[in-house]
């Protein structure tokens, strides 16, 4: 087939063309069906198949984890168990709602026990959490370094777990070589069950 007679092809009259040239026409009507075909429906089909592919990667990930969690879930449920107990047990040793007045005189002779003296020590309202008190106290006190610190040894030794934190405390130098301590402390007490049910006090 001569290569001229492709191009004075006349295309209304293909019927007259020979068979060579009927034949590169063939091939190439079926090469630009094929690339249509691929962009119009193959390439679409493959980018749908590879977001499938994704997500079947992440799903498996997932049930991966989800199955080493469910193999796992006795013993985190033990371990919940224990830390409840624990839990439990160390909020026991905090001072009762009843012993909270009897604790309060206690930090206050400690406090002069130790030698600081109480310029304030004035016992605010009550805020309930969860399942503990916390018993704010606006404090003013005078006392050395030395003292404050037999202060905090003497309340540690206490019948009762004491735990006291403070907040917005200041403390300044005043005469004959004393520090005076003051801000709030706060101190703790766990709360009953009838309190826990009712949910009296102020919450936070």
């Amino acid at each position: 087939m001569d290569l001229n007679e492709l191009k004075d092809l006349d295309f209304n009259n293909l019927g007259s063309a020979s068979t060579g040239a009927k034949a590169v026409i063939i091939v190439l009507v079926c090469v630009l069906l094929l690339v249509g075909g691929y962009f119009l429906m193959i390439k679409e089909k493959r980018e749908r198949l590879e977001r499938v592919e994704q997500t079947e990667v992440q799903l498996r990930t997932e049930f991966r984890e989800k199955q080493q969690k469910a193999a796992n879930l006795e013993r985190y449920e033990a371990q919940l168990e224990e830390m409840e107990e624990l839990l439990a047990t160390m909020l026991q040793q905090l001072p009762s709602r009843t012993e909270m007045p009897d604790l309060l005189v206690d930090i206050s002779r400690t406090a002069q026990g130790s030698g600081i003296r109480n310029e304030l020590f004035e016992p605010r309202a009550e805020v309930l959490r969860d399942f503990y008190a916390e018993q704010p106290i606006s404090v003013r006190l005078v006392g050395t370094y030395h003292e404050f610190g037999a202060f905090v040894s003497s309340v540690a030794s206490l019948s009762r777990v004491v735990i006291l934190t403070m907040r917005d405390i200041s403390l300044q130098p005043v005469e004959g070589g004393n520090l005076r301590m003051e801000g709030t402390v706060t101190t703790y007490r766990y709360l009953d069950a009838s309190e826990m049910d009712s949910g009296t006090g102020q919450r936070r």
